[in-house]
Order: structure tokens, then C-alpha cells, then sequence
């Protein structure tokens, strides 16, 4: 759906394509793989993560909520909800503080890791999965692992648009080596990791400062700003309403060949 022609003039200018990685390039489906817990049992450590992010609206939440209702376990009511859009979730669960969010945030919370929790997660980022920290007020009582499956069809797409002499650059708040594992299944060198959701319009501007015509594609709530700061914007057609009402042109499916 091509909303003027404004955007097809702009389209065949494009020097940069730049993809948000989440239910784009991936399905957006994510699932638990790992759990490695310290001092609780890997269905406690599940319980109590899935109970903060029942109210979560991040993907990779909807995966832990999703992964202990498979378990059959009863998810307890929670009081103070809190989000940090980017970082994680907080609220009392039982009475106890319990915070479920990324390995930036335990940092940040100035939270004590050993080698070994570093270490574990180091390599599930370098096997592309997701590592979450679970924090019982300031302890860190595990480190869950989540992973997305990559569209089978995204590294055709990459490819095609490399051929016309495009450069694809791929956009996600993961960590480094999280997204650079991912971007190497699908033939992707150019990165930009780390990035908080009100921070991507930023970065699309940063790269038409450098004189470069760029289009955004993406599907969700967040990638809105972005989808309005580039020449073009591409919206997925199993994306948010409001990622498909700001795109200048929508496609009306997942597969981003489209594109």
C-alpha cells in the first residue's frame, strides 16, 4: 500500500535501508531456552519472572509469561508495577522486590556478578539469544535466556538489496554481541545495537546527516517516530496500527522481500 508518490520518487534515491531487528527480520515470537538459576528452582526463578511481566508489553515478556504458562504455573498477583522502557520490568511479587530486565540494567543497578554469570552470559549472547537478569531486591537469583527465530525468507531480502548496491543496516536494543550473531545469520555487517525504542529516530537522522537517503522498515509501537523521521517508510503488514498509519508505504504481509 503506497500512500503517494512522494515515496516511490524517494524509493529508488535510497542509499540505506535500515531494519529493526524484532518481528521484522525476526518472527517476534521469542522463546525461553535457558534458565540458569542460583539458589532457586528453574520453576520458582519462571514463576516469579512471568508474575512481573504478565503486565510487560515487550516481546521478549509475552516469551516468559508464555513459557510458565506451558509449565502450569499459577501466576501470583503483583503490586507497584514498574517499566523502563528498554531496560526491564519491577514489581513486589509475595512481598519481595523482583526485577526482571536486561544485563545493562543489573549494571546499571550497580548489581554484583560473578565471572561465571558473565561468562554464561557472554556465550548466550554469541549463540544469539537474549540473556535477562531475575533480581530479588538487589541479588541476582538467575539469568533467563530468550531467542527469537530469524524470518526464513530476511537473508534473501538482505541480499537482494546488497545487490543493488544498498547498504542494510540493522537497528535493535539488543547487546552487541546478541545482535551481532543474529546480523550474522543473515549476512548483515552494518549494527547499531544497544539502542533505547525513543532513540531509533535519532539514529535514522544520524545517518541522513551524513548525507545519505534512508528508509526505516519496522512493525511496532516504537518504531513509529523512526518510521516518520526517514525519506521512506516501510511498515510491515503484521506490525502495530500505529507503525502502519506513520509508513509512507505498507506491506500487506510479514515477508520482507518486499521490501
Amino acid at each position: 500500500l503506497v500512500r503517494g508518490a512522494g515515496a516511490l520518487e524517494q524509493a529508488h534515491k535510497l542509499d540505506v535501508v535500515v531494519f529493526d531487528k524484532t518481528g521484522t527480520l525476526t518472527l517476534g515470537k521469542p522463546k525461553v531456552t535457558d534458565i540458569l538459576a542460583k539458589g532457586e528452582t528453574d520453576a520458582e526463578v519462571l514463576r516469579l519472572a512471568a508474575s512481573v511481566e504478565q503486565f510487560s508489553e515487550h516481546p521478549l515478556g509475552g516469551a516468559i509469561v508464555e513459557s510458565a504458562k506451558e509449565r502450569g504455573l499459577a501466576l501470583a498477583a503483583v503490586t507497584d508495577f514498574q517499566s523502563v522502557p528498554g531496560l526491564g520490568v519491577r514489581a513486589v511479587v509475595d512481598g519481595q522486590s523482583i526485577t526482571v530486565g536486561s544485563m545493562k540494567l543489573a549494571s546499571q543497578a550497580g548489581v554484583a556478578m560473578d565471572d561465571a554469570v558473565e561468562r554464561s552470559a557472554r556465550l548466550l549472547a554469541e549463540q544469539g539469544k537474549t540473556p535477562m537478569v531475575v533480581l530479588r531486591g538487589a541479588d541476582l537469583i538467575a539469568v533467563l535466556a530468550v531467542a527469537d527465530t530469524v524470518r526464513a525468507e530476511s537473508a534473501e531480502a538482505v541480499t537482494q538489496l546488497q545487490a543493488l548496491g544498498i547498504d542494510v543496516v540493522m537497528l535493535t536494543g539488543d547487546g552487541e554481541a546478541t545482535a551481532r550473531a543474529i546480523a550474522e545469520q543473515l549476512g548483515i555487517d552494518q549494527v547499531i545495537a544497544e539502542v533505547m525504542p525513543a532513540q531509533k529516530a535519532e539514529q535514522v537522522k544520524l545517518l541522513q546527516a551524513e548525507g545519505k537517503r534512508v528508509a526505516m522498515v519496522g512493525d511496532g509501537v516504537n518504531d513509529a517516530p523512526a518510521l516518520a523521521a526517514a525519506d521512506v517508510g516501510i511498515a510491515i503488514g503484521t506490525g502495530t496500527d500505529v507503525a502502519l498509519e506513520t509508513a509512507d508505504i505498507a506491506l500487506m504481509h510479514a515477508d520482507v522481500r518486499g521490501v
